[in-house]
């Protein structure tokens, strides 16, 4: 699986966990040099508190693009060290 935003793969990896139709990545698929951490925070009731980081890719900037758990409840173990997105990035199958 890839993750795409104006023409950059972000991540990348055979290894995602499906969690209502978001694809979670191992945190260490992701190329650092495209993520700024947000000051965002919402919060899922059976998932816990996200946290949110900005996308960068060439020079535009996509606020709050990606989430993940620093901590997530037990129901959602499986996504801890994983980060999900939206806000216009692909994931695609290879």
């Amino acid at each position: 699986m890839r993750a795409i935003w104006n023409g950059v793969v972000l991540a990348e990896t055979a290894d995602t966990v499906v969690v209502e139709g978001n694809h979670y990545f191992p945190r260490e698929s992701l190329r650092a040099e495209h993520f700024v951490e947000s000051d965002r925070r919402t919060t899922c009731p059976w998932k816990g508190e996200a946290s949110y980081l900005s996308v960068h890719a060439g020079d535009a900037v996509n606020a709050d693009a990606a989430w993940y758990y620093p901590q997530p409840k037990d129901a959602a173990a499986q996504i801890r060290g994983r980060v999900a997105f939206w806000k216009g990035v692909e994931v695609v199958d290879d």
